[in-house]
C-alpha cells in the first residue's frame, strides 16, 4: 500500500482525497475524503481573473487539507487545477498561493487529460460487472466545464466542452449580483441552445451515441439522485452505483427550474453551495441523456478525485 494524497481543485468545489493504495490489486482505501465550496469560479467567465475573495476561500481550503495531509502522513501528493484556473489571466497569483501552502505546484491541467482521470477513477471497480455493458460513457459535469469520455478497458474517444453548473448559471440567470429566481422560460431555452452546442462540440470527436452505460460524476449528477432517492441527508454510500432513470432525471429538473431558491434550500440533501446552481447542472445531464437516449444514468462518487489518487499510486 501507499499512502497517497490528491487535490481536485474546480470552478465550484475543492475536494481533498487521502487514501492507502495497492495499484496490484487495484484497491483504493478511503482515509479521508472532503469537499469544501469555494467557487474559485466567480466571476471569470464575466471578468477573465480569479476574483480575489475567491483566491482567499481556496487557500483557506488549502491550509485546512494541508493539515489533514500532514496528520495522515500521505507520502506523495498532487493537486489538479480545473476549468476555472485554466481560463484566468491572474492564474499565477493562485499557483504561488497554493505552492506556499501545500508545497506542490498546482498541475492545470488540459481538458483532455481532465477527462482521462474521470474515467479511470468512474470506471475502475466497474470491471467485471455484467449488468452494465461497455462502453462507457462517463461524463463529470463540473462547474466551469463538463467531460465526456468513452471507453471500455481504456479510453478511446475524449473531449471537454465549456458548460458547467456555475458557467451557465453566471452567463444567463445572474442579473445585477442576482440570480433569477426561478428562471424564466427564456433563460433556460438560452442554458439549453449553449448544451446543445456543446454537445454538436463533443459530438465531432467522441461518439457519445455508441455508449451503453451512461455514468455520472460530480455535485449536479450526485445531488440529483440524493433528490430521486428523497435523501433525508447527503449519503455517499447510497448514492454510489445508484441508478436514476430518464423519466426522474427530468421530473427533478423541472422542478428545480420551477422552484425558488429558498425552495431548492429546503431540500434535506442539498448542499448550500449548491442552491443556485443546481437547475443549470441538472439541465445539463438531462440534455445528455436525451441526445445519446440514455434510460438511466448510474451515479459514481468516484470520479477525477479517484483517478488523481492512482495517477500517483
Amino acid at each position: 500500500m501507499t499512502r497517497v494524497a490528491a487535490i481536485d481543485c474546480g470552478t465550484n468545489s475543492i475536494r481533498l482525497l487521502v487514501a492507502d493504495a495497492d495499484p496490484a490489486t487495484g484497491e483504493l482505501v478511503d482515509l479521508d475524503r472532503r469537499m469544501t465550496i469555494v467557487r474559485l469560479g466567480q466571476g471569470v467567465d464575466r471578468t477573465g481573473r480569479l476574483a480575489p475573495e475567491a483566491l482567499e476561500r481556496t487557500f483557506a481550503a488549502c491550509r485546512e487539507y494541508a493539515e489533514i495531509i500532514k496528520e495522515h502522513g500521505a507520502e506523495k501528493l498532487r493537486f489538479v487545477a480545473t476549468s476555472a484556473s485554466r481560463d484566468a489571466e491572474n492564474r499565477d497569483d493562485f499557483v504561488r498561493g497554493v505552492v506556499d501552502i501545500l508545497g506542490v505546484e498546482p498541475e492545470v491541467i488540459t481538458g483532455d487529460q481532465e477527462a482521462e482521470f474521470s474515467f479511470t477513477g468512474a470506471t475502475r471497480e466497474l470491471t467485471g460487472r455484467d449488468d452494465l455493458a461497455r462502453p462507457y460513457l462517463v461524463v463529470d459535469i463540473g462547474g466551469g466545464s463538463t467531460e465526456f469520455v468513452v471507453g471500455d478497458d481504456h479510453v478511446r474517444a475524449a473531449r471537454s466542452v465549456d458548460v458547467g453548473c456555475v458557467r451557465m448559471t453566471e452567463r444567463h440567470l445572474v442579473h445585477d449580483g442576482k440570480v433569477s429566481d426561478p428562471p424564466t422560460e427564456a433563460q433556460v431555452a438560452a442554458i439549453r441552445a449553449d448544451i446543445e452546442a456543446a454537445l454538436d462540440l463533443a459530438e465531432r470527436t467522441v461518439p457519445l451515441r455508441e455508449a451503453h452505460t451512461l455514468v455520472g460524476l460530480a455535485g449536479s449528477v450526485t445531488t440529483v439522485s440524493a433528490i430521486a432517492q428523497d435523501l433525508p441527508e447527503y449519503d455517499s454510500a447510497r448514492i454510489h452505483h445508484s441508478r436514476i432513470s430518464h423519466d426522474r432525471v427530468r421530473e427533478i429538473t423541472e422542478g428545480l427550474l420551477r422552484s425558488t431558491h429558498a425552495e431548492r434550500a429546503a431540500i434535506p440533501s442539498m448542499h448550500p453551495g449548491r442552491v443556485d446552481v443546481i437547475g443549470a447542472g441538472a439541465l445539463v445531464l438531462l440534455a445528455i441523456m436525451e441526445r445519446i437516449g440514455a434510460r438511466e444514468v448510474v451515479v459514481s462518487e468516484h470520479d477525477i478525485l479517484d483517478g488523481i489518487a492512482w495517477s500517483v499510486a
